[in-house]
């Protein structure tokens, strides 16, 4: 999504390096998305889904 707005910023953390951050965003699995500390995905998820968890839109 961040290479197709310039709306969006991504970031891409190695958990390994930055134990504070899986502290703070309890991570418990990879990949952890985590969308203006408010939506969290956990895993990798299609496409279609992922961008409907973090339009945050009811499901279908």
């Amino acid at each position: 999504m961040a290479l197709e707005s310039s709306h969006i910023t991504a970031s891409a953390v190695a958990a390994v390096e930055y134990p504070e951050l899986v502290q703070q965003y309890r991570v418990t699995g990879v990949p952890k998305t985590v969308v203006n500390e408010r939506i969290e995905i956990l895993g990798a998820a299609p496409e279609a889904e992922f961008v409907r968890q973090v339009l945050d839109l009811p499901e279908r």
